[in-house]
């Protein structure tokens, strides 16, 4: 029977989230004591339940903040960085967020001593014309920098039952008759499911991942735009039309939808689907990736259909097609 680490204090900035409720769960099943450091605690409590009396404690934490990280890994062993903005509102700042804020997370955390784990986005590159892209880049940069023996991980897009990706298409399929394949739906993809993610952080934590290494983490399925908008629409039973955007009509209309309080599309995602989200073949070749952790991926018919039934016509019923 394996020991179970009650000493060992994990400090999980943006724990809270999608990607932060599964981590919170996988690192409580193994007995570690977890910090989830968030902007609003209040609103945390959906965590408690994931863990025993007095195992998990939400503190307040802004990345904007040296001071308030600083507070939030204090006495930690490990700290993980999982924040991360898919537009900007206000003070929420690409860099502000994805690079200044990974910097004083990782010094914050070499201060005392405490291990990194830094969660960045598959497609991370100093030279690419998205935004989100370069600042993703800049923040394993500066978390190397504060930090050299942190692990980064570079997931593609996350799929599970709170994903951003497969609701909102199979919500818009709901009610429009039709889903926009910007640039033709030709950009690639691996989605890989949040809970192995949250498995492949957990191994970081126990020690079995390398650091001062970057893995890329994505699923055992290739699929293009258009592949997953088919399968979406397979998988709700709707016919839609699908109709293809070029790149330039798509960030016309971005410009406009980018207002809305969570945009559809902003510019700055138009210019993310012009390049494909797919782990390279570097990563597969030096073993930097999810199955090089021991870790075998889900594929999307195992979990995606147990959510998307509630968009069907018939809900959990099969039906006709609509």
């Amino acid at each position: 029977m394996t020991e179970i680490p009650t000493e060992t204090l994990v400090t999980v900035f943006g724990g809270s989230g999608f990607l932060g409720r599964h981590v919170v769960r996988a690192l409580a099943r193994e007995g570690y004591r977890i910090r989830p450091a968030v902007r609003r605690p209040d609103l945390a409590g959906h965590l408690q339940p994931l863990g025993r009396v007095g195992q998990i404690h939400s503190v307040q934490a802004n990345l904007r903040y040296p001071a308030s990280v600083e507070a939030a890994v204090r006495d930690a062993d490990v700290a993980i960085n999982l924040t991360g903005i898919l537009f900007e509102r206000g003070k929420q700042r690409f860099a502000a967020v994805h690079a200044e804020g990974a910097h004083h997370v990782a010094r914050a955390a070499a201060a005392v001593g405490a291990r990194v784990i830094h969660v960045s986005a598959l497609g991370a590159d100093a030279d690419a014309s998205a935004l989100y892209a370069r600042t993703k880049a800049a923040g394993e940069a500066a978390v190397l920098t504060a930090a050299p023996d942190a692990t980064i991980y570079r997931p593609s897009i996350l799929f599970g039952p709170e994903d951003d990706f497969f609701n909102r298409f199979a919500a818009m399929a709901r009610i429009s008759p039709m889903l926009p394949l910007v640039g033709g739906g030709e950009t690639k993809f691996q989605p890989v499911f949040v809970g192995d993610v949250a498995q492949a952080i957990l191994k970081a934590v126990g020690g079995w991942a390398k650091g001062g290494t970057i893995y890329e983490l994505g699923g055992p399925q290739v699929k293009s735009f258009r592949e997953l908008m088919e399968y979406v629409l397979a998988v709700t039973e709707r016919r839609r039309l699908l109709v293809s955007l070029p790149f330039a009509l798509a960030k016309l209309q971005a410009w406009f939808l980018q207002f809305m309080p969570t945009p559809l599309l902003t510019p700055d995602q138009v210019e993310l689907l012009k390049r494909d989200n797919v782990v390279s073949p570097a990563a597969l070749a030096e073993g930097r990736t999810i199955a090089a952790l021991g870790i075998e991926p889900a594929a999307l018919e195992a979990i995606v259909p147990s959510y998307l039934w509630r968009f069907r016509k018939t809900g959990q019923f099969r039906g006709r097609v609509a």
